[in-house]
Formats: structure tokens, C-alpha cells, sequence
């Protein structure tokens, strides 16, 4: 994949994050990684406003910005010491889910509920509620990157991260559909959690391997 494959598949993945109504206005930001540069969106733009040339990219070791980029957006640092923080990572999503911040509103966790799950994003991190855009933040996050793929932001929205942008966006839509089924199933009695030993049978099934690594895969 070329510097041009990945700014048009960051429009691809704006555009879906945007028609599945996950940020609203220009809220949330993207970014993708290709060897130590990042390509970021821009700030102000809704993100399906943006083009494949208004990516801004970031030298990841240094984080400087190339000459006749747009400003970056807002949550720069927190992307950028993401991929410092784990190489592994090749794609950031922070976007505003409505049912994922209602549930920062009334608990500290997301049980895991059912197989897709547990499957693709396992245990999602909590973070206290920090002021957006700044330092504190990016390293709250930082701190996590490594322990879990999906990181709840109190009062705020979601973070995933993935080796590609394909399997970061399906781990947004699995932890919003997660915390939207937790919240109905509050509505009507006590939700029921996967117990630690089915957790860790769906984790080992050879079916799920499978799948996780296609979705790896594939652009």
C-alpha cells in the first residue's frame, strides 16, 4: 500500500463513520500509519468533508508536520503517541458513539456479552474523564494501547486501534453495538456477562483465529 491507497482508504472509512451517524458535525479524528508517517484529518473538517489530499501527514519519531499541510486535528498528540506507544498499530479511530458515551454516564466498564465481542475486541479499557485535546489524554490513552483494542473515554466517546483501518472501524461498530445492548438489557433487568471461562473458550476457538486474521488482512 502507497501513500495515495492509504489517503483514499481513509476517505472510504470517514465516510462510513460518518453515514453510521458515530461522530457528529466535525467531531472525532482518524488516522492511519504507512512505515514512521501518520495520516491524520485535518482540523475543522466534518470527516466526510475530507479529501485525499487534506490528510495531514506526521512524522511519527519527531511529529512534524509536512510543509502545506492543513492544521491538524485537535487530538494530534493522542494519535501520535499511540503508534509511539505500540508499532504493532496501524490505525486510530476516535469518534463519538452516542450509546458509548451514555454508557460512560452510569458505569466504569463494558462487560463482555456475547461472542463477536469477545472475539473482536475483548476487554475494553476505561478511561476517567480527562480534558480533550490535551497532553493528559494522549498519554491516558498511550498508557492503554497495549492492554485493549477499544478504550472508553468518560464523559467523551471511544478509541480503537487496529493493524489496519478496516479492523479499527469494525472494532467501533462491535464496542457501540456492545455498549447499546448493555444499556436496553439495563432497561429491562440485570445484564448477564460472559463468566471468565467462556470469555477465554471463545478467545481459543480455531473458527475465531480464523476470522480475527482475514479481518487483519484484509483492506
Amino acid at each position: 500500500m502507497n501513500e495515495q491507497d492509504i489517503r483514499e482508504e481513509l476517505c472510504r472509512y470517514a465516510r462510513r463513520i460518518t453515514l453510521n451517524r458515530l461522530v457528529v458535525g466535525p467531531g472525532g479524528n482518524i488516522s492511519a500509519r504507512l512505515g514512521d508517517t501518520m495520516y491524520l484529518s485535518p482540523s475543522g473538517y466534518a470527516l466526510d468533508e475530507i479529501a485525499p489530499g487534506d490528510w495531514v501527514a506526521v512524522d511519527i519519531p519527531s511529529g512534524e508536520i509536512a510543509p502545506g499541510s492543513p492544521r491538524p486535528s485537535s487530538e494530534v498528540l493522542m494519535h501520535l503517541y499511540a503508534y509511539r506507544a505500540d508499532p504493532a498499530i496501524g490505525a486510530v479511530i476516535h469518534t463519538h458513539p452516542p450509546y458509548c458515551i451514555a454508557l460512560t454516564l452510569v458505569r466504569d466498564d463494558l462487560p463482555v456479552m456475547f461472542p463477536d465481542q469477545a472475539a473482536l475486541t475483548g476487554r475494553t479499557a476505561f478511561v476517567p474523564y480527562v480534558l480533550p485535546t490535551t497532553d493528559r489524554l494522549a498519554l491516558a490513552v498511550a498508557e492503554r494501547v497495549r492492554e485493549a483494542s477499544s478504550m472508553l473515554l468518560a464523559n467523551h466517546g471511544l478509541v480503537t486501534t487496529g493493524r489496519n483501518l478496516r479492523e479499527a472501524y469494525y472494532r467501533t461498530e462491535v464496542v457501540e453495538e456492545s455498549a447499546k445492548i448493555w444499556l436496553i438489557a439495563a432497561g429491562v433487568g440485570r445484564p448477564k456477562a460472559l463468566t471468565d471461562e467462556e470469555y477465554r473458550e471463545i478467545a481459543s476457538l480455531e473458527s475465531e483465529a480464523y476470522r480475527i486474521e482475514l479481518l487483519r488482512k484484509m483492506k
